[in-house]
């Protein structure tokens, strides 16, 4: 087992050497203001057995989850996805998608059952979505993509705790290293066959009231546990990160080392400022429209390279409850585009029937990519925030006793994208994320400048109107309703049959009087 632990301060703020002590035996840390990743390196053998047959059948999983709570992103920590947990497969073969991938997934995360939220999949072709990926990175292979909201990472440190920590020796650390994972902002999981290796990762943006304090010991034979302490700027280069401050490998070094280095990143933060709010008209009903509203300041050009091309995008990631109208959105209609602030829909992949209710809607949601149009020079109103909107709809959901039921919409991550000209890969980036959803709907050497939420949660819970039952007597008034819409469904198919039968036995008749020969009496 490998682990990295990285904290990474504000450029400026306050240190004493006397908080980040490294000896032969452990590192001691005391009260330390920072953000914080935990980075752990696990080899095959050293996973229980139930792992095996899903990452041996996978060519790449990614599993990305994010709190819905807000929480600061920092550099070179600054990419985000929408809050729950998003899983980004591609099987080794196309035709070989395993089974055992939605099975571990509910075991690890939990099930999706009444009142309960986790993870509803049973096979991988009939839960997940083909995303539509600009880049192939595996050709005779399918990437597949999955979305359920899960507010909480019980399960999955649960897992941790009673199927890895048992395995391995000092399990009190293994287990309040996961116990961890309880406070994280994101978490992210990955396994790819050319490393054989899965990683997990946690972030947490920023440290407890009393700070980072923790004593961790050398680690046992075989293992590697690196520390470094460090503090992020903007590089010389404008697609650059700086980063210095101190390094070391617990049991191994006897003191931090000063280090200093920099590296191209994909994903950049903007000034605090930069903000953006999520709203829907008032009453929904089933036809909301989402609304995001930027202040003017945040719609400058971010700092990228002057030959880039910078554009205002947004991702949604919608549950299948919630879709939205492709033909709608789709159009280039400069009068629709421009009533929305809309610059047009980029991209969409998922559920898209406008007609079918949520319990006939087998897969998990949409995901769809929008550019945003961005205020002209010569606006004159620099006062008010910028607002697109973007229509949504809602799917018809089970009847309730209350006649209403909720439909859970996560935020939307809003970036700047900057594209490039020269198409050539990025550097190595010890820090780097990706498989995002987004990301791959760009070129590869794309620029991200991250809007940050501002709200207290990142869901939105919105009241859908359904049909309303009789307390006690739901079930019975649900199957009268069902026998009579078949009942009319059947009588409006036999009419039609009748009228049709009538139509045909009278032209059948008619064509049998005009063939029928007259016949003439003779005259005398």
């Amino acid at each position: 087992m490998k682990r990295r632990v990285t904290l990474v301060q504000e450029p400026g703020a306050a240190f004493d050497p006397k908080q980040a002590v490294l000896s032969f035996s452990s590192l001691q840390i005391r009260d330390l203001d920072s953000a914080r990743q935990e980075r752990i390196t696990l080899s095959l053998d050293e996973l229980p057995e139930e792992l095996h047959d899903v990452l041996n059948k996978s060519r790449e999983l990614h599993l990305r989850w994010a709190t819905e709570q807000p929480f600061d992103a920092v550099a070179p920590f600054a990419s985000r996805v929408s809050p729950g947990l998003h899983v980004h497969y591609t099987p080794l073969k196309s035709e070989q998608s395993s089974d055992a991938l939605c099975t571990l997934l509910r075991e690890v995360f939990g099930y999706e059952e009444e009142g309960q939220i986790g993870v509803d999949c049973t096979k991988p072709e009939e839960a997940f979505i083909t995303p539509p990926l600009r880049l192939t990175k595996f050709k005779g292979s399918t990437s597949l993509q999955y979305y359920t909201r899960l507010p909480s990472l019980q399960h999955l440190v649960g897992f941790i705790r009673r199927s890895i920590c048992h395995q391995r020796q000092g399990g009190t650390t293994c287990h309040q290293n996961a116990d961890l994972l309880l406070t994280a902002d994101s978490v992210d999981i990955e396994y790819d066959n050319n490393s054989h290796a899965l990683v997990i990762s946690g972030f947490w943006g920023s440290s407890p009231a009393e700070g980072w304090t923790e004593d961790i010991p050398a680690p046992a034979k075989g293992d590697k546990v690196e520390f470094g302490l460090l503090g992020a700027e903007p590089g010389i280069i404008p697609d650059e990160l700086k980063m210095g401050g101190l390094l070391g490998v617990v049991g191994e070094d006897k003191k931090l080392k000063p280090t200093m280095f920099s590296f191209p990143s994909r994903h950049h933060p903007l000034p605090g400022y930069s903000k953006y709010s999520i709203s829907f008209s008032q009453p929904t009903g089933l036809h909301p429209d989402l609304s995001i509203s930027i202040p003017r300041s945040a719609l400058q050009r971010p700092p990228a390279p002057k030959d880039s091309t910078c554009a205002l995008h947004t991702y949604l990631t919608l549950p299948s409850s919630v879709f939205i109208d492709q033909y709608q959105v789709g159009t280039t209609d400069p009068l629709f585009l421009e009533e929305h602030n809309l610059a047009g829909l980029r991209a969409f992949s998922g559920e898209t029937d406008l007609e079918a209710p949520d319990w006939a809607v087998e897969r998990w949601g949409s995901a769809w990519l929008f550019e945003l149009a961005t205020p002209s020079s010569k606006s004159v109103d620099s006062t008010s925030n910028w607002t697109s909107t973007i229509p949504l709809h809602l799917r018809y959901l089970n009847p309730s006793e209350s006649g209403y039921r909720s439909a859970i919409v996560p935020w939307p991550v809003v970036f700047w994208a900057c594209t490039s000209e020269e198409d050539t890969e990025m550097g190595v980036n010890p820090f780097d994320r990706t498989d995002l959803g987004y990301d791959t709907l760009f070129g590869p050497r794309t620029l991200f400048y991250q809007l940050h939420p501002a709200s207290n949660k990142l869901v939105e819970e919105l009241d859908v109107p359904v049909l309303k039952l009789k307390e006690g007597e739901g079930l019975f008034q649900a199957r009268y309703i069902e026998l009579g819409t078949s009942v009319v469904i059947v009588l409006g198919f036999l009419w039609v049959l009748s009228r049709l039968a009538r139509v045909v036995w009278a032209t059948g008749l008619g064509a049998n009087e005009v063939r029928r020969p007259e016949v003439h009496e003779k005259k005398e």
